[in-house]
């Protein structure tokens, strides 16, 4: 693929502090968006349309199964991120089909649809977090990323509590945003900028406007999935690299946790668990192929306890 394209190479290790990760469940297309809700790790197998959850022993469960949809085309929708609203209930995107779906009946496949995108994103959208007023801010890829296209500067969509959505112009337009948090406060927004290799923070205004668009962070490689710390801190997953790198509210990486190149691509990050001190990380392999990721069914969830905690930062 052209510019989108992962490289991978292991990244060097400075003097961060290293945490060993060990692998907790396996057998998923391209595992993504790691969430903690209600005492469970959940987590979205992109490729077979499911949202799932872990438990501690490392059983997994289908809580979410929308593989009977399929986008305009006919082709398999994927599902990236998701959240709950203030009354319950689970919104997820699907990518594909540039829409918000929302879980509103009895079983797992009872989804319809809660805000239509197309109007906004011309191209797959991708991750997202609701805030606490459930205000839902989307990233979207900006280009035809799985055909090969080259990254084009796009903004962050904010969809409202009635699902109407808006493009956030006020903030800086952003080549290829991809994981996305909220701080403890509400505050801030911050963002993968995947394809200029950093990360983003925002302001965000009583009404849910995001501006003031600043970096961060320079990442040494692609950034994916993030997620926050209540010491300021982000850790982000950069695929390429073989790590999850920590980064302080300075800008320095002060912790790394190794996940085996071998083993796959650490797409993306949440601390979760009691007290939220446990790192989950989601690993997969073949992203720019969904047959052949979910022919593979190679992804896995690693974890490790990493001494920080998520407190009250979103996801």
């Amino acid at each position: 693929m052209g510019e989108s394209e992962i490289v991978v190479s292991e990244i060097a290790v400075g003097g961060e502090r290293e945490h060993e990760a060990r692998s907790v469940a396996t057998g998923f297309s391209w595992p993504e968006c790691p969430r903690w809700h209600n005492g469970r790790m959940w987590f979205t197998d992109m490729y077979t349309g499911t949202l799932r959850v872990v438990d501690e022993s490392g059983n997994v469960t289908v809580t979410i199964d929308a593989s009977g949809r399929a986008d305009a085309a006919g082709a398999p929708i994927a599902l990236g991120g998701y959240g709950w609203l203030p009354d319950g209930r689970l919104i997820v995107v699907s990518m594909f089909e540039r829409l918000l779906l929302v879980h509103d009946g009895p079983d797992s496949t009872s989804l319809s649809v809660y805000a239509d995108l197309t109007g906004v994103a011309p191209f797959p959208i991708n991750d997202m977090v609701v805030a606490a007023d459930g205000s839902a801010y989307v990233t979207q890829l900006g280009f035809d990323y799985f055909a090969g296209g080259d990254p084009v500067p796009s903004p962050i969509i904010l969809v409202d509590s009635t699902g109407h959505a808006t493009e956030m112009n006020s903030a800086r337009p952003l080549l290829g945003a991809n994981g996305i948090a909220i701080s403890a406060d509400g505050r801030q927004v911050y963002t993968a900028e995947a394809f200029a290799n950093r990360i983003v923070v925002m302001d965000r205004s009583n009404d849910g406007e995001l501006s003031g668009s600043r970096d961060f962070v320079e990442c040494p490689s692609l950034p994916d999935g993030i997620s926050l710390d209540d010491e300021g801190g982000v850790w982000v997953a950069m695929p390429g690299s073989g790590r999850v790198v920590r980064f302080s509210g300075e800008g320095i990486a002060t912790d790394s946790v190794l996940i085996p190149l071998q083993q796959g691509l650490g797409s993306a990050c949440l601390l979760g668990g009691p007290g939220r001190s446990t790192l989950y990380v989601t690993v997969g392999t073949a992203v720019e192929d969904q047959a052949e990721s979910v022919l593979n069914n190679a992804g896995s969830i690693w974890s490790v306890d990493v001494g920080y905690s998520g407190g009250a930062t979103r996801p």
